[in-house]
């Protein structure tokens, strides 16, 4: 790649050394991409964004906090005719893989860590606001009517329509503009840092350093309170995320006076806000990139999501949106991997039906899926009118279907083939294997095929089995 070699002479440029090593980092969830550039007695981070204005707003930004005294990483050399970069390298250590391994249950030492970010996010929403220039954010000044639509149609095209749940695109639309409207009577005089959480916060030298406020703008102080408490993964319980909201609050206090009631009243509606906005980024990025590890936070996410509407907490009249979240929250292959779903290190198998007319299911698991049988080869009883209201799962079309040669072959052949991963994956300890049957329109074969394996290992294996007719349950 071209910009790689640009990279390079940008580093022995500002090092005056000859470069040893340059590996790139894992990639994220943005376009950017990053390279750990070193020399004899130098390291940087070299930084290649094909977004200009994106790279002009993280060097304002950068500066500014830096004169602010915040803790943000220095810009060391730049070129941005050529959309590269060179800053400061803070190491590996996110506060994000101090916790992970946790499961939701934090030491004192893990707790303290975790106070002490949120004591310093009120530094950078009330101090490094002063004489911020916000003409200089990218890609909006502020988070306005504009931001809130992008975010909410972000999670309608690339979560909602992809989740194969039926809804009135209009009465959604009047729903959106509703909490639109409510949300944008809060304070918003405040930088909103955006993506405020803890794959954001670096720990070097016992010091936190905070990354990735390039989309930062200026908004309400509830934004990024809820990007952290709500963030996917970490499995904070109602009982921690209230006392991190008063801590939030307490260290707000030492900066500005604020009223609790006034900010609370808009709370909850922001983190559905943000929580939208994240299936929305996980869809996308799971979804159309093909980045697993972002599907494998949707039921995290979901989790969060039930924890918001569950509890009347949402007090504005949204009819249409809150009907599709509590029907997302109810779908079995969302939730599924947000709760144990073996017991020990049992196997579970999930089973799907599915139309070719849609995309084939996708493993939310990680581990890029299993096995996609296709059905189409065998008779359709969906060509026959008695059949045709009817599914799968119906006496006569079983009936039918087991009347046929193909069919019983086809049966036999693909259970050899699942059994063989069943038997291996158990004897191997693994707990996740995914099954596909799909037809043309995943109503008779599809269903019909996966409904008997499903009875077949129930019969043969002691293994957990989740069967989804993913077109049936629309």
């Amino acid at each position: 790649m071209v910009y790689q070699k640009k990279l390079i002479q940008l580093f022995e440029t500002w090092a005056g050394e000859k470069h040893l090593s340059f590996i790139p980092l894992p990639e994220s969830g943005s376009n950017r991409k990053y390279f750990r550039i070193k020399s004899k007695s130098k390291s940087a981070l070299g930084v290649f964004n094909p977004d200009k204005r994106e790279n002009e707003a993280f060097i304002y930004l950068s500066k500014h906090f830096l004169k602010h005294r915040l803790n943000v990483p220095h810009v060391y050399a730049q070129k941005l005719n050529e959309n590269i970069l060179l800053i400061e390298d803070l190491g590996n250590t996110t506060l994000f893989s101090l916790l992970i391994n946790s499961q939701g249950n934090y030491s004192a030492e893990q707790l303290t860590l975790i106070k002490k970010s949120l004591t310093e996010l009120p530094k950078f929403q009330i101090s490094g606001a002063k004489k911020l220039d916000y003409s200089r954010c990218y890609p909006r000044s502020a988070f306005d009517n504009q931001s809130i639509m992008w975010d909410l149609n972000y999670f309608k095209y690339y979560f909602l329509k992809l989740s194969g749940i039926n809804f009135d695109e209009q009465k959604l639309e009047e729903d959106f503009k509703a909490i639109t409207k409510y949300l944008m009577s809060a304070d918003k005089n405040y930088f909103m840092y955006r993506d405020f959480n803890t794959r954001n916060i670096m720990v070097s030298d016992n010091r936190f350093y905070f990354i990735d406020y390039q989309g930062g703008r200026k908004g309400p102080l509830q934004y990024d309170i809820v990007s952290f408490l709500y963030s996917s993964k970490l499995n904070f319980s109602e009982e921690l995320r209230t006392k991190l909201l008063e801590h939030y609050l307490e260290s707000v206090s030492f900066y500005k006076k604020i009223s609790k009631q006034e900010f609370l009243k808009y709370y909850y509606e922001f983190a559905l806000i943000r929580i939208l906005q994240m299936l929305g980024a996980y869809g996308y990025r799971g979804y159309f990139e093909g980045k697993a590890h972002f599907l494998t936070s949707i039921p995290f996410a979901i989790n969060n999501l039930k924890s918001v509407i569950n509890k009347n907490r949402i007090k504005l009249n949204l009819p249409e949106l809150m009907r599709c979240l509590n029907d997302i929250t109810r779908r079995e292959k969302f939730t599924g991997l947000a709760k144990p779903t073996t017991s020990g290190n049992k196997l579970t198998v999930r089973i799907n039906s599915f139309s070719y007319r849609d995309k084939i299911p996708t493993d939310f698991t990680g581990n890029g899926g299993g096995f996609v049988f296709d059905c189409r080869a065998i008779p359709n009883p969906g060509r026959l009118e008695q059949y045709k209201p009817l599914t799968g799962k119906d006496k006569s079309v079983q009936k039918f279907l087991e009347s046929q040669p193909e069919v019983n072959k086809f049966l036999k052949e693909s259970f050899d083939i699942v059994e063989l991963s069943v038997v291996n994956y158990t004897q191997r300890g693994w707990t996740e294997l995914m099954v596909n049957y799909g037809c043309t329109g995943g109503q008779h074969r599809s269903v019909y095929c996966a409904v008997k394996l499903s009875e077949f290992l129930k019969r043969k294996y002691d293994i957990n089995i989740l069967l989804t007719h993913t077109k049936l349950n629309r």
